[in-house]
């Protein structure tokens, strides 16, 4: 779902720049390391069930975010919310991390270097006064504690010979670094200066919708896509119109979960208030892209892909134009970017299928020799 907060009806750059430059590195990342994904979800494809299903699970907890958030604001729900969410994160990164910490040596003691130095840096801005609150000391000598053990492995990958396996101690150290961030300077933070919204918050949103685009693109296939695309536009359709879906997304907003991407509209534009303009996509709608375009690019070629994403940036930034008058006329607090998306894509896929579906291969040269080629070869016995 897109969604502008205190927007003026003016264009932008920002967004749409973002959502191609977000779903041409995970297509061009996803078919680097398709092979690695592929062994680590086993070769499994969505199916058509798998499809309604997924679908349909999607419309319930959306619902019943929406509809717990208005029954009861703050309650245990959204406590659950919060720790199934940060499980799947964590989880994500670790996966993540884990396929490609069978690497060089140096590689290792490079990456475990730069998680310590960033360590760090949390750790000593911990310590500045506008940053101070009742968790002070704690955050610093968490922050401290991970670098570390980031340390430790460098010197410890230094006397340890190589196995050719995946390093846990390597995979842990992103998920580690995320959650100390989003613990101390979002969930219990009280601090006078902003630290995680937007700044550490659009980081993990565009690093977490490339992440979901390069692991889930390859359980679909051309099939499954154009059904998937088909049912979760209207469902989004339904969901922003009726209510749930802008219910749903403030509930994560308010939690500071990283399901939202925000950004300054470009050219600044200020509201009322003199504050400036920001606009938000959510990481769905970066991962309805990136699936789009992964397909695309297994049944017509990269090119192609490459052309479908600039359709879908330039139609999200189209209709993004509009949008608050169109938001306005129907008295809504946003707006299916599903629909966006989908309408830049296909045109594109129309054409591409009109102008090969006529194309057959040429059959290849006959290698045997017909009855008249025989009878009309000279006699070389005489």
């Amino acid at each position: 779902m897109f969604r502008y907060v205190d927007a003026m009806p003016t264009l932008d750059l920002a967004m749409p720049t973002a959502l191609f430059l977000a779903v041409l590195v995970a297509l061009f990342l996803s078919k680097r390391v398709e092979n690695k994904l592929t062994e680590t979800v086993e070769q499994k494809e969505f199916k058509t069930r798998d499809i309604l299903l997924l679908v349909g699970f999607i419309l319930i907890m959306v619902s019943v975010i929406a509809y717990t958030s208005i029954v009861n604001p703050g309650g245990i729900f959204e406590n659950a919310i919060l720790l199934f969410f940060m499980g799947s994160y964590t989880t994500l990164l670790f996966t993540f991390s884990y396929i490609f910490s069978n690497t060089t040596k140096p590689r290792v003691q490079l990456v475990s270097a730069g998680f310590g130095v960033a360590a760090i840096i949390g750790g000593v801005i911990s310590l500045l006064g506008p940053l101070g609150d009742a968790f002070t000391i704690y955050r610093a000598i968490a922050f401290f504690v991970l670098a570390g053990f980031c340390f430790g492995v460098v010197i410890f990958e230094q006397k340890k010979p190589p196995t050719g396996k995946g390093r846990w101690y390597v995979a842990a150290q992103p998920p580690a670094l995320f959650l100390l961030l989003f613990i101390f300077f979002n969930v219990i933070y009280g601090g006078a200066t902003q630290v995680w919204n937007p700044v550490l918050l659009d980081i993990f949103g565009f690093t977490f919708a490339i992440l979901i685009i390069m692991y889930l693109s390859s359980l679909f296939t051309w099939k499954t896509v154009g059904l998937f695309a088909v049912l979760l536009t209207f469902m989004d359709i339904f969901l922003v119109f009726s209510g749930p879906m802008v219910t749903a997304a403030e509930t994560f907003t308010g939690l500071g979960l990283p399901v939202l991407v925000y950004l300054p509209n470009i050219p600044i534009v200020l509201t009322e208030a003199g504050k400036i303009a920001f606009r938000g996509l959510g990481l769905g709608d970066f991962f309805f892209a990136g699936i789009l375009a992964v397909q695309t690019f297994n049944k017509f070629g990269k090119k192609t892909a490459v052309i479908s994403v600039v359709a879908m940036a330039l139609s999200f930034g189209i209709w993004e134009a509009f949008l608050p008058e169109i938001t306005t006329y129907f008295n809504i607090g946003g707006f299916p970017a599903t629909v966006c998306i989908i309408t830049g894509w296909i045109p594109i896929v129309v054409y591409m299928w009109l102008t090969t579906r006529n194309k057959t291969t040429p059959p290849p040269p006959s290698t045997t020799t017909s009855a008249t080629e025989i009878v009309n070869e000279p006699n070389l016995s005489n």
